[in-house]
């Protein structure tokens, strides 16, 4: 057998291997390529940006009622203009009662007894310990993620029936609107809390606003 042709044999008896070699050479490299977060992420959708939105203000509203010790939730400010406030366990309360009346509007369901918007929004009067209130502001907050799942294109614009004010007419009005008066609220306990000497949780580990 010539040179050139022992050449050409060789390397036809090789080039399936060398191939095989590469095929199984790239899929371990493919293997090992991390994902990229962007490519693999479910596209966001109004669902998903709200719930997000949600577990944001449930984060920092839910920990920071439970850091009032039971005895403090009477509380309520008194250096300046607070006559007619809510105390501390009202102002939770309320925010648990709006939640459950807002949900359960974009769920079309009946709120739980006790629960509406009229008059100072309070809630059950039974709901009265802090556990009671904890565990009534949480289930607030869990109908809060059943009824934002719900929303897509189609519905998030439908006009209510009977919304509770001109400006939160549609679902995603209302779960907007649900956001706002958490946020508003929020702000208000955390100062109950740094009156009292309680620094908020999501403060903790904050630098400092004021270096």
């Amino acid at each position: 057998m010539g040179m050139n042709r022992a050449i050409l044999f060789v390397m036809n008896r090789a080039t399936p291997l060398v191939t095989l070699a590469g095929v199984f050479f790239s899929a371990g490299l493919a293997a090992q390529a991390p994902q990229r977060p962007e490519l693999t992420a479910a596209p966001p959708s109004i669902a998903s940006v709200m719930q997000a939105q949600l577990s944001m203000v449930e984060s920092q509203f839910v920990p920071a009622a439970e850091a009032m010790p039971e005895e403090k939730y009477t509380f309520v400010p008194t250096s300046g203009e607070f006559k007619g406030v809510r105390t501390f366990a009202l102002e939770v309360k309320h925010v648990a009662t709006a939640n459950l009346a807002f949900y359960s509007l974009i769920l079309e369901q009946e709120p739980p007894p006790g629960v509406t918007l009229s008059g100072p929004a309070n809630g059950p009067s039974d709901v009265q310990s802090k556990e009671q209130i904890l565990n009534y502001l949480k289930e607030s907050f869990a109908l809060g993620h059943k009824a934002l799942a719900t929303l897509i294109t189609q519905n998030a614009l439908t006009v209510l029936a009977k919304p509770p004010a001109p400006s939160m007419n549609t679902p995603l009005a209302l779960a907007t609107f649900s956001l706002a008066h958490a946020s508003d609220h929020y702000g208000q306990i955390v100062e109950c809390l740094r009156m009292n000497g309680i620094v908020p949780p999501a403060s903790k580990g904050q630098p400092p606003a004021n270096p």
